[in-house]
């Protein structure tokens, strides 16, 4: 009776169940004047006293919450706004380029239908967040993996001895070990292989992808005809200056208070839209995927959107397909869009509080564990630590005895055994507390 979309078996996993079980039992513990509870996955800011603003928001929204101006990208005023957005991050995007859509899980959906046939296969990183695989099994898709690895950096030269003795004195600088792209993984890709998906900062890993790494993806986009996909919605909370939005690797990076985009790359496109697309850029169409659940820390405002670049003789094509997609169901509601205008002038100062929380617990994290068994992370809300267990008996270990909830490895599909994510949201006493227990554990 119910479509092959879904799994067989919708009931939960024997390991999930007996979590919940524990939760439970913890949770009475607690309330019962017993050992605090920890929820170390916390993923929603409105959890961890992180909201943003709404008041100002909805009274300069309200007037357009009872609009009808069905338009199938969005409201060009909406997207605008998104085009501000990337504007003050040095992004050179036009209306044009942007798609609305009630989240980011429906842009993958409408990619998906856009691109992909029944048995098509996504390329989907390992390890990586789940949700992916069964956004693809609700179209017919398939998901098969590439690989991140953990990348341990030697200091052999003198210079190098030099930065490590310099970093001794300054431990939140240093970590030797860190996940990077596993290209040549890429090369074990399905031949019915349709779309590659970077998520850059990556969950759980908190790798984001370099340059280098950015050219090996574009150029086997290239050479297999794939479209080329990057979720950043974690992309305004990087740690570091390493890396880049991945966007700037193709459009350059332009000064917001100057507005320049290099005429040369400006194209017209049929509706007298000008879009910055280079005539020396890839060849492949690639989309970025983003939205108000992280860049204001509201989920429950449903409104996400992709920016899109497509070389200028496929543009039209891709652009007429996705609101065709769009169009059969006009998802975003006009208090989301409206909201998000207003919103999106906040965003850069909300990005600024919550990354002072995350940097914090990071920088808890590192202290309390060897490089080795906490690898650095580049940005994004979570980080991962292995302790050298069974990840289920560990995570089960964690709640029972001392209280605290993590997601076990597993769930992300590492290689090894024993790792587990952790949250960096969490409030920093909080966080303290649950990192000094785990340490408890660890050492026991």
């Amino acid at each position: 009776m119910l479509s092959s979309r879904l799994p067989k078996d919708l009931s939960p996993s024997p390991f999930f169940a007996e979590l919940e079980r524990v939760k439970a039992d913890v949770n009475a513990r607690a309330s019962a004047g017993g050992l605090s509870f920890i929820d170390m996955t916390v993923s929603s800011p409105l959890r961890v006293g992180l909201p943003i603003d709404l008041d100002a928001a909805v009274e300069e929204a309200r007037k357009d919450f009872g609009c009808w101006n069905p338009d199938a990208a969005g409201w060009k005023s909406a997207r605008e706004a998104v085009v501000e957005y990337y504007r003050e991050r040095g992004g050179n995007f036009d209306a044009g380029q942007i798609i609305l859509t009630a989240s980011t899980s429906e842009a993958y959906s409408v990619l998906f239908k856009a691109f992909c046939d029944p048995g098509d296969v996504i390329l989907t990183p390992m390890p990586g967040y789940p949700l992916l695989d069964t956004l693809a099994q609700l179209e017919h898709l398939e998901c098969a993996p590439y690989f991140l690895k953990l990348k341990r950096e030697r200091f052999d030269k003198l210079t190098d001895l030099k930065k490590v003795t310099e970093r001794r004195s300054a431990p939140a600088e240093v970590n030797s070990f860190r996940f990077v792209l596993d290209s040549d993984s890429l090369l074990a890709a399905p031949e019915k292989a349709k779309i590659l998906l970077l998520v850059s900062p990556h969950n759980p890993t908190g790798h984001c992808i370099s340059r280098e790494e950015w050219n090996e993806a574009v150029r086997f986009c290239e050479e297999n005809n794939l479209i080329l996909v990057v979720d950043e919605v974690f992309g305004d909370y990087a740690f570091t200056d390493k890396v880049k939005r991945t966007w700037e690797y193709v459009l350059g990076e332009c000064h917001p208070e100057r507005n320049e985009v290099k005429s040369k790359d400006l194209w017209e496109a049929d509706r007298g839209d000008f879009v910055n697309l280079p005539e020396s850029g890839p060849k492949c169409p690639i989309f970025w995927l983003n939205g108000l659940s992280k860049a204001v820390g509201s989920p429950q405002l449903k409104l996400g959107w992709m920016a899109f670049y497509a070389p200028r003789e496929r543009f039209e094509p891709i652009r007429a397909a996705l609101e065709f997609v769009e169009d059969a169901y006009l998802s975003v509601s006009a208090p989301a869009q409206a909201l998000g205008m207003s919103l999106l002038k906040q965003s850069a100062a909300y990005e600024a509080r919550v990354k002072e929380r995350l940097l914090q617990n990071w920088q808890t994290l590192r202290e309390a564990f060897p490089a080795k068994y906490c690898p650095e992370v580049l940005g994004g809300w979570y980080a991962v630590v292995r302790l050298g267990e069974d990840d289920e008996e560990l995570t089960l270990r964690l709640l029972r005895e001392k209280h605290v909830l993590v997601q076990p490895g597993f769930f992300f599909d590492f290689d090894e055994d024993g790792w587990v994510v952790v949250s960096l949201l969490q409030e920093p006493a909080l966080f303290n507390e649950a990192v000094a227990r785990m340490c408890s554990l660890a050492d026991s």
